[in-house]
Order: structure tokens, then C-alpha cells, then sequence
């Protein structure tokens, strides 16, 4: 009933996700499963999801403008995003919504055609800074509750997956995606940089 009742809210989110200019996105515990891993030097290192990936490099073919939103410091999300080729990566920010205001002022995109994925209390602060606030699966309770459609996967464990394809499903996008598959382009002219810069 629960998993019904949740679909019945991604159905009712189709017209704003198909509206959407900007996605934003937490890092900690949503393109990752929250854990923090240190090496014998106490480099922070961190596991992300390759196909959380291809779904962000999806989305912006189709136009869509990405953005990560972190309370957390470390060099492995800002080379996440050099290698996605995401130009809004703010991390370090401890009050997110006015770092989120000034992203939306600065893209002249509004509140109602941005989504924030977040999974706990921090996030939740956002909740009258986006048109939807969505939330992973093993997201705390309190933003779940808020959340206007909570997804079936977990953290750093293709929940930003499947909140791509939801996108990309309500433009009506998918199915020629899911019939014919996906091509990037290969630039070998700056000696395969760019094409490593792209990988999901």
C-alpha cells in the first residue's frame, strides 16, 4: 500500500517534473550512502554510483541545469563534478537556503521549476526555497514527511538514477532512451581529457 501510495505521488509531480530548469542536489547520503571513508594519510575518499552518473550526464543533454548543495568539504565531490561536468558544485555551506537563492538569482530560474534532493534536517530547511522537495528513500523521517515524492532507492544507490529517469519520463524522453539506448560523443582532439572529464 505504502509503494502504491507513493507512486500515486510521483504521478501528481509529472507536470512539475517536466517543468523543471534546475535540479539541485545534496551529496552526502544522496549521491552517496552517507559513509565517509579515510585513507592511512586521512584523505577523505567517497563511493559514488556510475549509473547516478549517466542519468545527471542524461539530463543535461536534455537541457536540464545541475547543481550540488553540501554542508560537507572534501576534494572527492568536486572532482565528481569536474568529471560530470557540473559547473555549480557549492560545498562547505552550512545555511543552504540562501546559497540556494542566490544560484536560482544568478541562473534567473525560479523556485517553482527547481527541485531540491536532499536527505536530512539541513535539507529539509529548503523546504519553501523549491517548487519540489524530494527526498531518497533512506532519507530521515522528517523530510520524508515533507517531501513531495519520496523514491524507492536509497542513497548513493541509484536514487539519483531513478529520479532522472522520472524526469526524463515525464518530458517524454524515455522511451526512445529505453528502445534505442544512449551515444555521448567521443572529443579526442585535447588528447581524451574531455572524454575523461564526461565519464559518468
Amino acid at each position: 500500500m505504502r509503494r502504491l501510495l507513493r507512486e500515486w505521488n510521483w504521478y501528481r509531480q509529472r507536470s512539475p517534473l517536466a517543468a523543471l530548469e534546475l535540479l539541485v542536489m545534496d551529496v552526502d547520503g544522496v549521491l552517496t550512502d552517507g559513509g565517509l571513508w579515510f585513507d592511512a594519510q586521512g584523505e577523505l575518499q567517497k563511493r559514488f554510483d556510475v549509473r547516478d552518473g549517466l542519468g545527471l550526464r542524461l539530463l543535461q543533454q536534455k537541457g536540464l541545469q545541475l547543481a550540488f548543495l553540501s554542508g560537507g568539504r572534501g576534494g572527492a565531490t568536486e572532482v565528481r563534478a569536474r568529471q560530470l561536468n557540473i559547473q555549480h558544485c557549492l560545498v562547505g555551506i552550512k545555511d543552504k537556503p540562501p546559497a540556494l537563492m542566490h544560484l536560482q538569482q544568478q541562473l534567473g530560474v525560479s523556485k517553482a521549476r527547481t527541485a531540491f534532493l536532499g536527505d536530512d534536517l539541513n535539507d529539509l530547511a529548503l523546504r519553501d526555497s523549491v517548487g519540489l522537495l524530494i527526498a531518497p528513500h533512506d532519507a530521515c523521517r522528517p523530510l520524508r514527511h515533507q517531501a513531495d515524492a519520496v523514491l524507492h532507492r536509497p542513497g548513493g544507490h541509484g536514487a539519483v538514477r531513478e529520479l532522472a529517469e522520472r524526469i526524463l519520463q515525464a518530458r517524454g524522453d524515455w522511451n526512445g532512451l529505453r528502445k534505442n539506448g544512449w551515444r555521448d560523443r567521443n572529443d579526442w582532439a585535447d588528447g581524451g581529457n574531455r572524454a575523461q572529464a564526461n565519464q559518468p
